[in-house]
């Protein structure tokens, strides 16, 4: 039987961010054309001809908001009809995690404004990113529960409170601490320096981590469940 076809192929990004001092946060656009102009979504856009899916989304991301992230995950395919009222259109999404300190935001092409919205504050988006910022959280979570990820948001040395505030933040939930610092500290890509965390009031100073990446890389391969 033919196939009567006219679609479009479009790449979005969901790309988290991440801070001791405001948790996980969502990088969005403020669109300047219709459909839905003046309203928040997430940064992406079609594909041109010429351009691989991995191409079209860092430049997307680039042009619209001046984030340049060296790797994204691809998260998933949504083409529901109608989910676009100008066109049938499939967007490939990718996420992944930063830190929002280092990029200077800079709104341009389809985006009047740029901006990080805490992931319990998302404003009214468009199109149907509501679904697919919580799909990508759902894989966030999931994945940080077998494979160490986040640690380049943290100081080269850091206490280790700090890794259990990420994680906290990732799962929007409450770990056991006790036992969420045994179990890491098992692997061995975690090790303990001689190093003072600096504390501003009273309070025991504990020491500083560092990541091994090696040991990290060494585990990644053998495969590792954290059972949190």
């Amino acid at each position: 039987m033919p196939v009567s076809q006219n679609i479009k192929v479009a790449v979005d990004a969901v790309v988290f961010g991440y801070t001791s001092k405001e948790g996980l946060s969502v990088l969005l656009i403020k669109r300047n054309i219709d459909p839905y102009k003046n309203s928040w979504a997430l940064p992406g856009g079609l594909v041109g001809n010429d351009e691989s899916l991995e191409d079209a989304v860092q430049r997307e991301l680039t042009e619209e908001t001046g984030v340049n992230i060296n790797y994204l995950e691809q998260l998933y395919s949504f083409g529901k009809p109608g989910r676009d009222p100008r066109n049938r259109v499939v967007s490939v999404t990718y996420y992944g995690l930063v830190k929002p300190g280092a990029f200077h935001l800079q709104a341009d092409t389809d985006a009047v404004d740029v901006a990080w919205f805490n992931i319990k504050k998302i404003p009214t988006l468009a199109f149907d990113h509501h679904e697919i910022i919580a799909l990508a959280h759902e894989r966030l979570k999931n994945k940080i529960l077998y494979e160490p990820v986040g640690f380049e948001l943290l100081d080269e040395k850091f206490p280790f409170s700090e890794l259990e505030k990420l994680y906290t933040a990732v799962l929007d939930r409450e770990i056991d601490r006790r036992n969420f610092k045994k179990k890491v500290l098992k692997f061995g890509f975690l090790e303990e320096t001689n190093e003072k965390q600096q504390l501003d009031g009273a309070g025991r100073p504990g020491n500083l981590f560092c990541f091994n990446e090696a040991k990290y890389f060494q585990l990644k391969k053998q495969g590792i469940n954290f059972e949190i």
